[in-house]
């Protein structure tokens, strides 16, 4: 079953990837360009490759924002479809009495606040211009603690409700797991050290704007894989029941 799973899972991934593609050329492509445009004018573009003056161009803008791209979400989008199906696997028939539909557009609810919503509130995307090249890596490794944390705080949320269902009901469950989710994940984002490499000058709705379009590429996805891998699972969690009955 895990196996069936996961081919649909990475299938609706790839479909997911080619929805958030469009949701970038779109609602993020505009914004990058302007970003390249305030670089290139203050000369923060030359600065930061004075060490390739002369050498041609390794990948042409119009490459990167085409093809380039769109192998990245499609990849990122079959990586994360096949994850998607793992857990749902784990988790279907004993996290709530759900049909595979309401588990899945569940689980990409919560996969969307932990892996996007919730690290990007703490360390929002930057276009070109915004963020020092030399702290790259610092700034990847503390976004995925983040990442790391929501992720956990959900699994403790969600046990929480779980064991306080039978003597407090569905309601008051989940409104306490919800509130443990977001005091675990507030005091982590008060405790993470916090970046502010935006230059002087950088126009703010270009900022804003291209954080809105990384997120609602984000939603794009999260929202494909929950409402279409439930419909491709059902048939095949059907046929394991049936075969358990036999």
């Amino acid at each position: 079953m895990m196996r069936a799973l996961l081919i649909r899972g990475m299938l609706v991934g790839v479909l997911a990837g080619l929805l958030s593609f469009g949701m970038a050329r779109i609602l993020g492509e505009p914004e990058i360009e302007r970003a390249i445009a305030f670089e290139v004018e203050t000369g923060a573009h030359a600065k930061a490759h004075d060490h390739a003056a002369g050498e041609p161009e390794t990948v042409s803008r119009a490459t990167q924002s085409g093809i380039g791209l769109l192998t990245a979400l499609l990849v990122y989008g079959a990586a994360f479809g096949g994850l998607f199906a793992l857990v749902f696997g784990l988790v279907y028939g004993r996290v709530g009495p759900w049909d595979a539909r309401t588990t899945a557009l569940l689980l990409a609810v919560a996969a969307f606040i932990t892996i996007s919503f919730v690290p990007s509130l703490k360390y929002p995307a930057s276009p070109p211009a915004v963020g020092l090249a030399e702290t790259i890596g610092a700034r990847t490794r503390l976004f995925f603690a983040m990442v790391a944390i929501a992720v956990a705080a959900m699994i403790i949320a969600v046990e929480t409700a779980r064991r306080l269902l039978a003597a407090h009901g569905a309601w008051n469950a989940t409104l306490i797991g919800g509130a443990a989710f977001l005091a675990m994940v507030t005091l982590a984002g008060l405790l993470m050290p916090s970046l502010d490499e935006v230059p002087h000058g950088f126009p703010a709705d270009v900022l804003w704007s291209f954080r809105q379009a990384a997120l609602a590429m984000q939603a794009t996805l999260w929202a494909a894989v929950g409402l279409l891998f439930g419909s491709l699972a059902e048939p095949v969690l059907h046929e394991r029941a049936i075969g358990k009955r036999q």
